[in-house]
């Protein structure tokens, strides 16, 4: 799968649906065509970068800030929602998101360079495949809470 032929579907649809390694479709979505109606709230904001939390977050302490720079594992973060972000998976007033570091995923979100959404996709149909694994489907993905003032809680470990 070309990286580049992908960013050109995302922004001509403003989704894309790929069959990675595992046989898993996974849909990933633009914030302006998430759609309330049709689309998952447990959605997992991606981003290639931290800086990018910021667009959908509440101010981080440092200690929180470290934790996500310095996960080995892939790790699904939830946080309370940036009050400017009205459109999107916000579930009893927070979000998850997650980092991407794997090699492929990460080129991927760089090149399209905004804050994608993903979700499992319901449906058989793709649009692309790749060989790639997504590192979010690996078993020991954990996840946590990060409050803005650095409190932590381990929601799966």
């Amino acid at each position: 799968m070309e990286i580049k032929e992908a960013v050109n579907i995302i922004k001509e649809k403003g989704r894309i649906r790929i069959k990675e390694g595992h046989g898993t479709i996974l849909e990933l979505i633009t914030l302006e065509n998430w759609n309330p109606e049709n689309d998952d709230f447990e959605g997992i904001f991606l981003f290639f970068d931290l800086f990018q939390i910021r667009s959908v977050a509440e101010q981080f302490s440092d200690v929180s800030l470290d934790i996500i720079e310095f996960a080995t594992k892939p790790t699904i973060y939830q946080t309370p929602v940036n009050r400017i972000l009205k459109n999107g998976p916000i579930e009893h007033g927070n979000v998850r998101f997650a980092v991407i570091k794997k090699d492929f995923w990460n080129k991927l979100l760089f090149a399209y360079s905004q804050p994608l959404i993903l979700q499992y996709s319901k449906t058989v149909e793709f649009d692309m495949a790749t060989d790639e694994f997504f590192p979010l489907l690996s078993a020991g993905t954990k996840e946590m809470f990060l409050s803005p003032d650095g409190d932590v809680k381990i929601l799966k470990a």
